[in-house]
């Protein structure tokens, strides 16, 4: 369920429960794949309007973990000092935060690992965060085609970050759930943890 929205670092929860924080370019599929997760229709807001997330929002999966949704990123229309806001939030959120167990990262498998992904996926791994991606919008793709996708950004990700994970999925044929849960109850209790560069 929604447990609040922060704008500030002061007004998010007391460190405590795992946070499995969701990250990702404007619209490739974020908040369908919390909503999808949680089993929950309109957990967190879906729009087709790119940058509408500017807040963290965290959603109470009980005692268990929090899910995080992070403000996307890689959206050319949003005002320099909201993106400026968002990359002090967020980065301070990403290094800085005790209780994030884990980053998901949320790709549209039409366009995955960019430059802006990988400078991302890149900065999680200097910072020792755990991470897991979810290539989203599956079923766009022909099977094989969303295979060959998966093990190519599978090798591309051993190099960039040694330790991370990836998976296919698409929350309108609820594609990869099991999967995603798995993945996510393992971070939550501190499985993986991405080394750090030169490890």
């Amino acid at each position: 369920m929604y447990a609040l929205s922060a704008h500030d670092p002061r007004e998010m929860p007391p460190p405590g429960i795992p946070e499995l924080a969701f990250a990702g370019r404007s619209n490739a599929g974020k908040s369908s794949a919390i909503n999808a997760l949680a089993g929950r229709r309109r957990l967190a807001f879906v729009s087709k309007t790119p940058g509408r997330t500017q807040l963290i929002n965290f959603f109470s999966l009980g005692e268990r973990a929090y899910l995080v949704d992070l403000p996307g990123y890689g959206y050319a229309g949003v005002p320099d000092a909201v993106r400026a806001h968002w990359q002090m939030l967020v980065g301070g959120y990403i290094a800085e935060r005790p209780s994030l167990a884990a980053v998901v990262v949320v790709m549209d498998i039409r366009h995955p690992l960019t430059p802006l992904d990988r400078t991302l996926i890149e900065w999680l791994r200097t910072a020792r965060r755990a991470v897991h991606v979810l290539l989203t919008k599956a079923d766009k793709l022909s099977a094989q085609a969303a295979r060959k996708t998966l093990d190519q950004v599978r090798r591309e990700l051993a190099a960039l970050c040694p330790g991370a994970t990836v998976q296919l999925f698409s929350s309108l044929k609820r594609q990869g759930i099991g999967e995603a849960a798995e993945a996510l109850t393992r971070l939550a209790d501190g499985k993986n943890k991405a080394p750090a560069k030169g490890e």
